[in-house]
């Protein structure tokens, strides 16, 4: 991976931790390292512990007008699968906070037209997202 893609993807993640941050959520951590991968970031939402994938992508809109692919839909079936192995990797580890009763999976998109910091990003949160 490039360096230019991986200080996208940072930023992105920065994106996201803000937004969960501005809707009073508390961000528990980011960039976890397991075994098999890595978590984004977990965070609560109440007594909801919610597992988040940031998927971040510099879009354009191609010569023939077609709207771009959306980043949430990168979070396919299988990359679905991987973070719901690592997030009962996680749980196993006995690092669930006092008070949560449930858990679940979002999915933040980030959007870029542009290269940052010349343009605004796009961000799209989808709860229960698989």
């Amino acid at each position: 991976m490039t360096r230019a893609r991986i200080q996208l993807g940072r930023l992105g993640e920065d994106l996201a931790a803000t937004l969960l941050r501005d809707k009073g959520w508390e961000v528990i951590a980011r960039n976890v390292t397991l075994s098999r991968g890595e978590l984004d970031l977990i965070a609560r939402d109440g007594d909801t512990l919610v597992f988040v994938e940031v998927k971040t992508l510099r879009t354009t809109v191609d010569g023939h007008g077609s709207a771009p692919e959306h980043a949430v839909l990168a979070v396919d079936g299988r990359k679905q699968s991987r973070i719901r192995r690592l997030a009962a990797e996680w749980l196993a580890q006995g690092r669930t906070p006092a008070g949560i009763a449930e858990f679940r999976f979002d999915v933040i998109g980030v959007e870029f037209d542009q290269a940052p910091p010349n343009c605004q990003p796009r961000l799209e949160h989808i709860e229960h997202a698989f």
